[in-house]
């Protein structure tokens, strides 16, 4: 069935299910780059804030859209942004980069080892080659991996204000074929695929904490233990030791990353701003580091992201809704890529440090059944 044939067919189909909240007029959908496009999802948003901020093109107090169906994550991030506020929330840009491995097959290992060891002299080729399908990506680092008779070339590009994924493996399949012409024969390569799952694409993998997959970044942030006990309802004595029982647990459970949940304001930052949603794979690892003074009883803490594979072009962060989430981070335009990625960084902390207060003070609970399903509940 041709895609034409087949799209009328869907589209009849909506139609006769009287559809009223999802079907959207055929000029809004037009421009949308997905198939068979009918309409849309809502997704109810809140803001979160206000957040005292400073780090990559922000030195100010905002706001963060959040996109979610979950009752008190609005109102616990605003909390700990509150918190936070008091001494503000520093975040730095580490490094950034977006990876594709493309491998080669071989008849043996020997002919992989031999192929392996001729790399290096073609490296500078196959950057240009890549560089050569776009204005922006450009090759910033390569690691060879032998297995077997298969030689996988890990490929981290840097891709200006897109998260580039498909920007990576449109040059990653140039490059390819033009290796494989230039090359091919010499080293007898067989075959190749343009990904052999070593860049882990849209999934955690220690080779994502190691070497980034989108955009490296730090936040951190202070509080005294007077404000935490008026804002946050507990010492910062007692955070840091909840903070220390959650890390030790999450060793003896083998947990990947160390945090509360930050995926929470992750997923609700990345629909709200257009990000590919499925990215959270890379972007699910966190590390969440408390640092406590016992004689000041300040306790700092910092949040590690080492992959944020986020954009400010591209993909849905054209769309309209999306562009106003953007315009409420101060993010809507291309230079602010590394802004994006370190204030999801600084929104993620201040609900960390709230979570957190929310267990150790014993409101977690209650606070879950009373925002979230009306109930009230009876002072014991």
């Amino acid at each position: 069935m041709a895609a034409s044939d087949r799209a009328k067919k869907i589209h009849a189909l909506v139609q006769e299910m009287k559809l009223e909240h999802i079907l959207a007029a055929p000029q809004d959908v037009d421009s949308i780059k997905i198939e068979n496009c009918v309409g849309f999802t809502k997704v109810p948003l809140g803001i979160a804030g206000p957040l005292r901020v400073s780090g990559t093109g922000v030195d100010g107090t905002l706001y963060a859209p959040l996109a979610t169906q979950e009752a008190t994550l609005v109102a616990s991030c605003s909390r700990g942004c509150k918190a936070l506020s008091v001494a503000g929330v520093r975040f730095e840009v580490l490094s950034q980069g977006m990876s594709r491995a493309p491998v080669f097959i071989f008849d043996s290992p020997e002919g992989a080892v031999l192929f392996a060891r001729g790399l290096p002299e073609i490296l500078d080729e196959f950057g240009q080659w890549a560089a050569s399908t776009g204005r922006f990506v450009r090759l910033q680092s390569t690691k060879i991996h032998i297995l077997g008779s298969q030689v996988h070339l890990h490929c981290n590009f840097h891709c200006g204000a897109a998260a580039g994924q498909n920007m990576v493996t449109k040059a990653v399949n140039h490059a390819c074929h033009q290796l494989l012409n230039s090359y091919g024969s010499k080293y007898g390569i067989k075959d190749w695929f343009v990904d052999g799952q070593m860049s882990s694409d849209k999934k955690p993998s220690w080779g994502n904490v190691k070497t980034a997959r989108g955009v490296e970044v730090m936040a951190w942030g202070s509080l005294d233990n007077e404000k935490s006990v008026e804002i946050l309802g507990c010492t910062t004595e007692r955070l840091y030791q909840f903070l220390t029982t959650i890390t030790n647990a999450g060793i003896r459970n083998g947990q990947f990353g160390s945090n509360a949940n930050t995926a929470n304001v992750l997923a609700a930052m990345f629909i709200a701003t257009g990000q590919d949603a499925a990215s959270l794979g890379e972007a699910s690892w966190s590390q969440l580091t408390p640092e406590y003074n016992q004689v000041t009883k300040v306790l700092t803490l910092s949040l590690y992201f080492p992959s944020l594979p986020v954009a400010t072009i591209g993909g849905g962060t054209g769309n309209a809704t999306q562009k106003e989430a953007l315009r409420i981070l101060h993010c809507d335009g291309a230079e602010h890529k590394e802004k994006l990625a370190g204030l999801v960084a600084s929104f993620a902390l201040a609900l960390e440090i709230s979570t957190v207060a929310a267990i150790s003070n014993g409101t977690f609970s209650d606070s879950h059944m009373r925002l979230a399903r009306g109930e009230i509940i009876p002072k014991l």
